[in-house]
């Protein structure tokens, strides 16, 4: 048996199909015709590298991909993938580090593309007190902490939105992005019983949160919390692109001023 590996012109037509737009809006997009983008889809015009890589940007092709983009057209990748403790990293690390500690006593950590805790700082730490050891063995993953029966879900008050939430999350990066690591921690975590809780049937009042909150109990006290996720802006290396950074605002007055007591 033989495979055949996909062509450039293969691989640039399931990213336009992706993102649900005709040959004629991408023509627009890169300044370039309809024609030529078919051409170049049907393998009867091989497109420059500058073309690849401007046809990947307005497609938003994540870089790990466009490496793949590159090679199948025959041009090296343009993108390194560096390992975060290279010594080439160390501004980069001084920086997360710098951030997150920055952002205390409010929880921030970072992961990659695959949900695995890259750095975590004191907030985080201390919502996870308790954890059995064999979820909090590295190398830690944020999905499988949350939504794992024996993490933090049976803390969660809301946890049937907080966890259609995440999953709606991943499933939406799974539709724009091609990894099987992914897809394989959704169908782990996915799967995961939920425990019912007293009170959970119940109708809930309307809140006044500005995004869906994240509701957790810690040490008898209710904490509420609306996270936000950052990406770098242009990363040039594809361990960067596949960062992002959470941080979780307090929703409520109560929970700042639980979380600065924590500090005093």
């Amino acid at each position: 048996m033989t495979t055949s590996t996909p062509t450039v012109g293969a691989l640039l037509r399931t990213w336009r199909e992706r993102r649900g737009i005709s040959q004629l809006e991408l023509a627009g997009r890169a300044d370039s015709s309809s024609r030529h983008i078919s051409f170049i889809e049907t393998g009867r015009s091989r497109p420059s590298e500058e073309m690849v890589l401007r046809l990947a940007d307005r497609l938003d092709v994540p870089v790990r991909e466009r490496n793949s983009l590159l090679l199948a057209a025959g041009y090296a990748p343009r993108y390194a993938q560096t390992a975060l403790d290279d010594p080439s990293m160390e501004t980069l690390r001084e920086g997360i580090e710098r951030l997150l500690t920055g952002y205390e006593p409010y929880p921030a950590l970072v992961v990659d593309a695959t949900y695995t805790v890259v750095a975590a700082n004191r907030g985080i730490m201390m919502l996870l007190d308790g954890l059995p050891e064999h979820l909090l063995t590295p190398p830690l993953n944020a999905m499988r902490i949350t939504l794992h029966p024996e993490g933090l879900a049976p803390r969660i008050r809301n946890l049937a939105e907080w966890r259609g939430h995440l999953l709606a999350q991943m499933e939406r990066q799974i539709a724009l992005a091609r990894s099987e690591p992914l897809r394989a921690l959704y169908e782990e975590v996915s799967s995961y019983p939920v425990a019912e809780r007293a009170g959970d049937g119940e109708p809930r009042e309307p809140v006044p949160y500005i995004a869906l909150p994240l509701v957790i109990e810690h040490d008898g006290h209710l904490l509420s919390f609306v996270s936000s996720i950052a990406t770098f802006n242009t990363p040039m290396d594809v361990t960067v692109a596949e960062l992002a950074i959470e941080t979780m605002l307090p929703a409520d007055p109560a929970t700042v001023k639980y979380l600065r007591s924590l500090g005093d």
